[in-house]
């Protein structure tokens, strides 16, 4: 047992978490912010600039595809060079990349400056949610980790409301500039957020993870334990030997292919309809501002979804709790794509976002939890990205079959199939993770 990560996850829950916690929400809500001001920009620049339907697929697509290098990239990286470095790096390359969309004059450089959004926000989320599972108490591990997930919902709410007040008003372009905040936040995260303790253990740097577990310890209003013997951690520290192939060894297989698949299926559902949704409202006979309406409302369901799932996944279990979103959501998708009723959109849809993005938080949760620390974020990195590869295939195939009003119950069938499929996937391949330690 590493005695670094023994000694964290024991830890009462105190202020210290909580704050470490909040620090790294603000950051992925930033992350949910720049992604959902491109899903509301996009019905104003489809008319602006003329886009196909599918040129519109291909900018959420892009952006999909940066998601994919960066998650990988990133996870990798934070295995070796640490939690902390990444997640600020990535940081400022979205927040920087997203001002940059700003400044677009055409088709061409808005998909560049996506694509490197895209890197930026894919590099992140493995990172930053590696790092919290590594702080957070054993006990209070996964409601934690759904209540990270959760400031996604805060964060797409301010795009939402930004998008609503702002472009109608002032234009695209500035939408974008707030999403650039992103950029200023690193400076106050380099000075306040730690390097993860248990990361510095795996890499024999014991001195360094002792003085911090022992800051914690005593903010937490516990005795400093002892120092690690360093004799506990040989053969912890290799960690040059780990590769991408290590992911498919006879120790990892099943839990890699449980988690592409998730991950794919889950990253494919949200991006092909969250991503889209103002457009195909749009399209199929309500105004903008009434589409962005429906969002905000839709978007207020996730944050008790978060709640909900924050609340169960300690109680009964990652597998039971994750799957049974994943089901309700496929049957409010299929209700939702049959609405024909102000009400019905707005009570299916809700559903629909609060089962969809509750499966988001438990994701989080379940990921890290699956693999050791010297593959931990490669392992969750790995995973995002095979996500994002879903995400890339989702706007495009909306784009395909949208080829009219009448097609949008055809939209939502598909994602009640995926959510079904990876549902069962959570049951058949997935394995309980509550209470396990790191």
């Amino acid at each position: 047992m590493n005695i670094i990560a023994e000694r964290l996850e024991n830890l009462p829950l105190r202020r210290w978490h909580w704050k470490l916690l909040l620090m790294i929400a603000v950051g992925w809500a930033f992350d949910a912010m720049d992604t959902g001001i491109v899903s509301f920009v996009l019905p104003k620049l489809m008319t602006l600039w003329q886009l196909t339907p599918t040129q519109v697929g291909f900018i959420g697509s892009i952006g999909l595809v940066g998601m994919a290098v960066g998650a990988a990239l990133s996870g990798t990286l934070a295995d070796y060079l640490g939690r902390k470095k990444l997640l600020l790096i990535t940081m400022v390359v979205y927040g920087l990349a997203t001002g940059g969309c700003g400044l677009a004059v055409n088709y061409e450089w808005l998909l560049v400056m996506r694509f490197l959004v895209g890197f930026g926000l894919g590099g992140q989320v493995p990172v930053a949610v590696t790092l919290m599972s590594e702080y957070a108490p054993k006990k209070y591990r996964g409601r934690m980790i759904v209540l990270l997930e959760s400031s996604w919902a805060i964060g797409w709410l301010i795009a939402a409301i930004v998008s609503y007040l702002i472009i109608p008003k002032f234009g695209w372009q500035i939408a974008f500039f707030i999403g650039a905040i992103p950029a200023l936040w690193v400076f106050y995260l380099w000075k306040h957020v730690p390097e993860s303790a248990v990361y510095l253990a795996n890499k024999g740097r014991l001195e360094e993870a002792h003085a911090i577990v022992c800051e914690v310890e005593r903010a937490a209003g516990v005795a400093c334990g002892q120092p690690p013997i360093r004799q506990e951690f040989l053969g912890s520290t290799k960690t040059s030997s780990v590769t991408f192939t290590t992911l498919f060894s006879h120790l990892y297989l099943k839990k890699t292919i449980c988690l592409w698949i998730l991950w794919f299926g889950l990253v494919f559902s949200y991006y092909g309809i969250f991503m889209w949704l103002p457009t195909l409202l749009v399209k199929s006979g309500h105004s903008m501002v009434q589409s962005f309406e429906f969002v905000i409302w839709m978007t207020l369901a996730q944050i008790p979804g978060y709640f909900t799932a924050a609340a169960l996944v300690d109680k009964i279990g990652r597998k039971p709790t994750l799957g049974g979103f994943l089901i309700l959501c496929a049957a409010s998708a299929y209700m939702f794509g049959n609405a024909s009723s102000w009400e019905q959109i707005v009570l299916w849809g809700c559903l629909m976002s609060f089962f969809n993005l509750g499966a988001w938080g438990l994701l989080y949760t379940y990921t890290p939890e699956l693999y050791p620390t010297e593959v931990r974020a490669s392992g969750a990195g790995w995973a995002g990205a095979c996500g994002r590869i879903g995400g890339m295939l989702a706007p495009m195939a909306v784009g395909g079959l949208f080829t009219g009003p009448d097609k949008f119950s055809l939209v939502f069938a598909m994602f009640t199939g995926v959510m079904v499929l990876i549902a069962l996937n959570v049951f058949v391949l997935g394995e309980e993770t509550m209470n396990k330690s790191l």
